[in-house]
């Protein structure tokens, strides 16, 4: 029987639904990962799981009992499942030994001295003992987040959501996080985790959920367009996506010799339609761009060194001109 098993989850919001028709179940000791880009639902799903957003419609059952029923006891359903939250949210009025021991005093009635000894060895668990009398702001957020995880640990969960438990801290701290969670997989603890490190979710991970935007258009009006910003957006779409950087360059790269030094460059092409798509068969990105202005190839008619590059970085290019619009097309490989 499944711990948690989802069917035909659905969130709206007035302008957006971030969540729809979502399936699936996670079983006792899964480490399930979840990436993806801004705005497709990752935390959302998390925050649905238990119940800090209000599914439209469809159900969630764990341990048997469907808890988005209204008859559902969420505050017992929330001593099971655990959350780590990005920005950790412990009591800044209380040391670290007592944000670890507030829950299970007051929830499972622990005695403060029982709450304090298994405190104490969560802490040395996660390597900040010597920090049980400080208060959070004394804390780097690398300890904060493994306080944080400490203190869901202390109320013994079947298991533990985590979102995006690294995105709030430096690069030097985010190590030191994804160890006490490979440390928990370890062990067998049953985990959701919404994360933007890949290699972490491939090596941690039982299965790896990714939810992608496939599509990024672009539309250039004038010669005097922000191609900067468009170089960024190709690259920010590239890492949504978890390409590699050589690929994302390459991107870059036919982006900015076909399309902006030679087609951008000439009059009468506006506007020019871009469209970046990502290929769900073997994740290669295909470029378009679609301009007026008389038949022009970039590749063919433009600037040979131009060319030369745009062809090193392209698998494949090509070109069309029908009824008086140019179709300028670059398959670019997934090489990692």
């Amino acid at each position: 029987m499944s711990m948690i098993k989802i069917e035909h989850l659905r969130k709206e919001y007035p302008n957006v639904t971030p969540l729809q028709d979502v399936n699936a179940e996670i079983n006792k000791g899964d480490v399930i990962s979840i990436i993806g880009p801004s705005g497709t639902g990752k935390s959302t799903l998390l925050r649905c799981l238990n119940q800090l957003e209000k599914p439209t419609s469809g159900t969630v059952t764990f341990g048997g009992e469907v808890i988005n029923d209204p008859k559902c006891k969420m505050e017992h359903i929330r001593q099971k499942m655990g959350m780590v939250f990005q920005s950790f949210n412990l009591f800044a009025n209380l040391n670290i030994i007592e944000n670890i021991m507030a829950a299970p005093v007051k929830l499972l009635g622990k005695s403060r001295k029982e709450a304090y000894d298994e405190g104490m060895e969560l802490l040395k668990r996660v390597g900040l003992a010597e920090k049980a009398l400080n208060f959070p702001d004394e804390l780097s957020g690398g300890q904060k987040q493994r306080v944080a995880i400490a203190r869901a640990i202390a109320m013994k969960p079947e298991m533990i959501l985590f979102d995006e438990p690294t995105s709030a801290l430096d690069p030097t701290m985010v190590g030191e996080v994804l160890q006490v969670i490979r440390g928990l997989a370890k062990e067998g603890m049953t985990m959701m985790i919404v994360t933007h490190e890949m290699k972490f979710a491939r090596d941690v991970s039982t299965r790896v959920f990714i939810k992608r935007l496939k599509q990024l258009p672009l539309t250039i009006k004038n010669a005097d367009f922000d191609f900067i910003n468009c170089s960024a957006q190709l690259e920010i779409f590239g890492r949504d996506n978890s390409l590699p950087d050589k690929t994302i360059r390459n991107l870059q790269l036919v982006f900015e010799e076909a399309i902006t030094q030679n087609i951008a460059s000439r009059k009468d092409v506006f506007p020019i339609n871009v469209m970046a798509e990502l290929s769900e068969t073997d994740e290669s990105i295909v470029l378009e761009a679609t301009y007026g202005g008389g038949k022009f190839d970039p590749v063919k008619d433009g600037d040979e060194i131009s060319a030369a590059i745009v062809n090193s970085a392209s698998a494949m290019v090509g070109h069309s001109f029908e009824n008086g619009m140019n179709k300028f097309r670059s398959v670019i490989k997934n090489k990692k």
